[in-house]
């Protein structure tokens, strides 16, 4: 499978910067650096993957989800607020935004395994 690639895009960068609770050849998913919930991303530049990397991603991030904050807390947004040329989509629980401002932030140790915040 070869990922299209835009030179200018972060989400095509993907830094490794907070917690990774997943990755493979069709996404990734980290803890969003701007809000701290967890992010799928494509990793094709674009905005319109297949129903079956679509669904594949989703299912990914809801997996996260369900990690980080419990089964039955949360859902999938699929809005693309400050990266609308990438596909993404944020796990959302009823703290969201609030904790956008008020958590530490995670930082990066992997992928998979223990979540940790910075010091």
């Amino acid at each position: 499978m070869t990922n299209h690639m835009a030179d200018d895009c972060e989400l095509c960068e993907a830094a490794r910067f907070t917690h990774w609770y997943y990755e493979d050849e069709v996404c990734w998913v980290a803890d969003c650096e701007a809000c701290s919930t967890p992010m799928v991303v494509w990793k094709s530049h674009g905005t319109r993957p297949s129903k079956k990397d679509l669904a594949w991603m989703l299912e990914r991030l809801e997996e996260a989800g369900v990690e980080r904050f419990g089964k039955g807390v949360g859902s999938i947004d699929r809005t693309m607020r400050q990266v609308p040329e990438h596909f993404h989509a944020h796990w959302r629980d009823p703290q969201w935004l609030s904790r956008r401002w008020t958590e530490i932030p995670s930082k990066y140790s992997g992928v998979g395994g223990e979540r940790s915040l910075l010091k």
